[in-house]
């Protein structure tokens, strides 16, 4: 997620990060594959510059995979949908190309795990357009806050509006201008990123941690030190 840029260069995830998080925290994904569309309710782990799946047995595509010896090309789809409602909660789309190949039988017997050969990929967002190599993905790593992005952001606006309110004071005051809603709508281990939600548009800026979170459980203290930060800045004003 990268806000609208501002005088100053803020700590943001690599887009290699961004996907290697977006596969990592994905429960299902879309794959196409001679102009068939094939929905897969199934987690995705990355490993270098592979992806490993699983699919049914008996469905379309996991045949199309067992008849193809040198591997199916494909094109993997996955949404990113901001877990808080907001206004425009598509925060990006990836797509990905390469080739599927079958790995073993699960041991259920019902169903099959697949390997998928990155060869590039392509992440866009309402800030740009991003391309990333087999390469660059195998030398990512997740964020560690991908897996629980949704439950703290949602616990975060559904149980804290007042901890919403209180971190608006390290804003400019200039973007509050008109009285916008204040939403959290990313989350990563470099910052927190609200969504300033306004009736003509929206603008969404990036809150800085005072250094990385290493994992979940140091959200709620890197937290904490934007609010002591916040109530030492002067109150921001509302026009």
């Amino acid at each position: 997620m990268s806000p609208t840029p501002t005088d100053v260069e803020v700590p943001e995830p690599t887009a290699a990060e961004r996907v290697h998080s977006l596969l990592g925290a994905a429960s299902s994904v879309v794959i196409r594959a001679y102009g068939e569309r094939h929905d897969l309710d199934t987690p995705v782990s990355v490993h270098g510059s592979r992806l490993r799946l699983r699919a049914p047995l008996d469905a379309p595509l996991t045949l199309a995979v067992i008849r193809e010896q040198d591997g199916l090309a494909v094109v993997l789809d996955l949404t990113d949908i901001a877990p808080v409602a907001v206004r425009d909660r598509v925060r990006g789309r990836l797509t990905l190309a390469g080739r599927l190949h079958l790995a073993h039988l699960a041991d259920d017997g019902l169903s099959v795990h697949l390997r998928l050969d990155v060869a590039h990929a392509v992440l866009s967002t309402p800030y740009g357009t991003s391309a990333v190599t087999g390469a660059d993905l195998a030398l990512a790593a997740p964020d560690p806050l991908a897996r629980h992005e949704a439950r703290l952001l949602t616990h975060l606006a559904d149980d804290h509006p007042d901890v919403l309110a209180v971190l608006t004071r390290l804003l400019d005051p200039r973007l509050l201008a008109g009285r916008p809603e204040i939403r959290p709508l990313a989350l990563d281990r470099y910052g927190l990123v609200l969504r300033l939600d306004h009736p003509h548009g929206h603008r969404d800026v990036r809150l800085v941690f005072p250094e990385r979170a290493d994992d979940a459980d140091e959200f709620g203290r890197l937290v904490h030190q934007l609010l002591t930060a916040a109530h030492c800045a002067l109150p921001a004003h509302h026009s």
